[in-house]
């Protein structure tokens, strides 16, 4: 009857403790997509995420420019960016 009751509450408690784990893996991998950039240019806010990361991935290669994240970019070249990206709209 103890080694049931132990039994339940243990699995009780792995049960919680599973949840909370999925519950707070959620919510930190939402946190991550959105991060907004201003874009001076325009006076705007842009959300980063997997579709704006395509757009500055083909910015790089059409402009040549090295690998680098957006955020180490001089200001100079973010408004560059941020120039070709409303000229190109929501086409890859």
């Amino acid at each position: 009857m103890i080694r049931l009751h132990l039994f339940r509450r243990r699995l009780l408690a792995g049960s919680i403790a599973a949840f909370i784990a999925a519950f707070l893996g959620a919510i930190t991998a939402g946190c991550a997509a959105h991060v907004r950039y201003y874009d001076p240019v325009y006076s705007d806010y842009h959300v980063w995420g997997p579709p704006e990361a395509g757009y500055y991935n083909q910015w790089l290669v059409e402009t040549r420019h090295p690998h680098v994240e957006y955020k180490r970019l001089r200001p100079q070249e973010q408004r560059a960016y941020w120039t070709w990206r409303h000229q190109h709209g929501d086409r890859h």
